[in-house]
């Protein structure tokens, strides 16, 4: 899949950083300026992707694409073409998950699997919805879960997490309202890392 478009999502009160990222991907940038949240844009990058004839990969602004990250983005949409897929699996956040993604890791080592899959998206922090069910992603959206939750449960398929990462997660203070009114506290990075992050 050589054709592949990238998005990147950023706060106005990030714009260098979304700029600096999109600029590394040849990325769109959509700048959320009136402080609308990560719901609302997260949807305008899915209606956006709705309007492109190949796949979209939605970055947030803190995203940290590993070297080789785009070659490896087009390897892994090319075998799931059909999936969501998230190239970020992070510690921390949400809290009761990560469980679940420790024990997974674990089996996919024993398999000696190159991913695991869950239920649902719990990260927005860089990720492609399939092509083909982008209207239906919009059909279900629910402008009242968080962004991640939102795209993932409006398809209802699992998601495909690479053991790997192809992104980290600059974990610095978030600019988010969350719907539960709970400070961010834990780290929030990779669990594992493809190879090491290319900041420049």
């Amino acid at each position: 899949m050589s054709d592949v478009k990238f998005v990147v999502l950023g706060h106005h009160s990030r714009r260098d950083m979304a700029m600096r990222l999109a600029e590394s991907l040849g990325a769109l940038t959509l700048i959320d300026e009136g402080d609308n949240g990560a719901n609302a844009s997260h949807r305008r990058a899915i209606e956006w992707a709705g309007q492109q004839d190949c796949r979209v990969v939605i970055c947030e602004d803190d995203a940290q694409p590993v070297q080789g990250f785009r070659q490896q983005v087009s390897e892994w949409l090319s075998r799931f073409p059909d999936q969501i897929v998230s190239f970020y699996l992070g510690t921390g956040r949400p809290p009761q998950y990560q469980m679940q993604i420790a024990a997974s890791l674990i089996e996919a080592d024993k398999r000696q699997g190159d991913y695991i899959t869950m239920d649902r998206l719990i990260h927005g922090v860089c990720y492609s919805p399939p092509q083909g069910s982008i209207s239906t992603i919009l059909k279900n959206w629910n402008r009242t879960k968080a962004a991640d939750y939102a795209v993932g449960d409006a398809l209802g398929r699992r998601v495909i997490y690479p053991c790997y990462s192809l992104v980290d997660h600059a974990d610095g203070v978030t600019v988010e309202r969350h719907p539960d009114n709970t400070p961010r506290t834990e780290r929030r990075r990779a669990w594992r890392l493809n190879v090491q992050t290319d900041h420049t």
